[in-house]
């Protein structure tokens, strides 16, 4: 579907601008949603609306009444592609206290699909063993809220082509999720994905994978997991809304072959956009 490749609506008009006194600015007080958008729609946009909401209460955000309106609109004039939604608390005062009165800010903002090698998904990528730890937060747990400093860090510590994402572990050393993905492995007959209660990102690939296998009578735990028992699984992935699911073949010296279940678990995300 044709559209416009790239476009930047801030509060409803075309703007590149926010002002200084803008509080996700000053603070990072705010969230943000990264949609895949196929034929001029957002297939998984129930859950990234949900997961929107749950942001808003744990960061006592109001969510503007104009935004479903808006993104539908530039999904269409998008056609395919990305929309990356950032909302803010908006403009305050100087200081930490939330502001009594307050207009959140909406931005969003349309690009062309990223360019992922082929070769990701069908041959699967190596994991990056990063250093950088994720802080214990439940508070903030799950959802997608702009202070992505921890990432920026785990991110930072490759440069090599050789690994297309890399593994992060929280403060006690439990595998979480990867830079820009969640994990699952399949072992002992189940798939296994960390549970997301003290830190990491809830992503929306993630709750779709979870709800087709149950769909599909195939049993899925969430739960804590260990670092060696990541390393003793038969099959990993990686997943997120933009490129689906990649195989895992390779982390630290453990390494692994594509199997049948890895392929299960993309032909379930294409199944996403279909």
């Amino acid at each position: 579907m044709p559209g416009v490749s790239r476009f930047t609506l801030i509060n409803g008009r075309e703007a590149d601008q926010l002002p200084l006194s803008d509080r996700g600015l000053a603070y990072g007080d705010g969230l943000f949603e990264t949609l895949r958008v196929v034929r001029g729609k957002a297939p998984l946009l129930a859950l990234h609306q949900q997961r929107l909401q749950r942001g808003c209460q744990a960061l006592h955000l109001s969510l503007p009444s104009e935004l479903e309106d808006e993104l539908s609109m530039a999904a269409q004039r998008l056609g395919d592609g990305v929309i990356k939604l950032i909302v803010t608390r908006g403009s305050g005062q100087r200081g930490y206290a939330i502001p009594q009165h307050s207009e959140p800010s909406r931005i969003i903002s349309a690009s062309p699909l990223p360019d992922y090698p082929a070769a990701h998904a069908e041959q699967g990528v190596r994991l990056y063993p990063c250093n950088t730890r994720l802080a214990l937060q439940p508070l903030l747990a799950g959802i997608k809220h702009l202070n992505r400093l921890e990432q920026v860090l785990a991110r930072s510590e490759w440069r090599s082509g050789e690994f297309a994402e890399g593994l992060v572990c929280d403060q006690l050393g439990r595998p979480v999720e990867c830079t820009m993905s969640n994990l699952f492995f399949y072992a002992g007959g189940a798939w296994v994905t960390p549970e997301l209660t003290q830190c990491g990102v809830q992503g929306v690939m993630r709750d779709w994978l979870i709800a087709s296998l149950q769909a599909h009578g195939e049993a899925v735990q969430v739960r804590q997991v260990s670092y060696a028992e990541l390393l003793a699984a038969d099959e990993v992935v990686c997943c997120n809304s933009l490129f689906g699911v990649w195989p895992v073949i390779e982390l630290a010296e453990r390494q692994w072959s594509v199997g049948k279940h890895s392929r299960q678990m993309q032909s379930l995300a294409k199944q996403a956009y279909s």
